[in-house]
């Protein structure tokens, strides 16, 4: 079983609100789709996502925030990070057993293993 837990001093804050900012048409036309929403745990990862977002719009500076602060942030981040995770593996054995060429594309791209070659060996 993995882990979620991030180091809250490791957390670049301002570039993951300038991500989840950049993102945020995006997410909000997931959330539109109705057959999105039939799942739960994509909505649950979208909710924790837009939570996310909300939380660091409202800080003046995401960069400069107390310890406590930043460690409340970390948790939310871990609570996007699991969700996207298992939402990531759902993913992949949908694909496996329905589209194995797609599978083996996102095996070779897999955001989990640094050392990832897209080219086939």
């Amino acid at each position: 079983e993995h882990h979620f837990k991030l180091e809250p001093e490791q957390l670049d804050l301002l570039e993951i609100h300038d991500f989840l900012q950049k993102k945020r048409n995006f997410l909000l036309r997931l959330m539109e789709n109705p057959v999105m929403l039939e799942h739960q745990s994509f909505t649950f990862l979208l909710q924790a996502a837009f939570h996310l977002t909300a939380e660091l719009g409202h800080r003046s500076d995401p960069s400069h925030v107390s310890t406590s602060d930043r460690i409340h942030l970390a948790g939310d981040i871990g609570r996007v990070y699991k969700a996207l995770t298992f939402e990531w593996v759902h993913y992949m054995g949908y694909l496996n057993k329905n589209y194995p060429y797609l599978y083996s594309l996102a095996v070779r791209t897999n955001p989990f293993d640094p050392s990832v070659q897209v080219e086939v060996q």
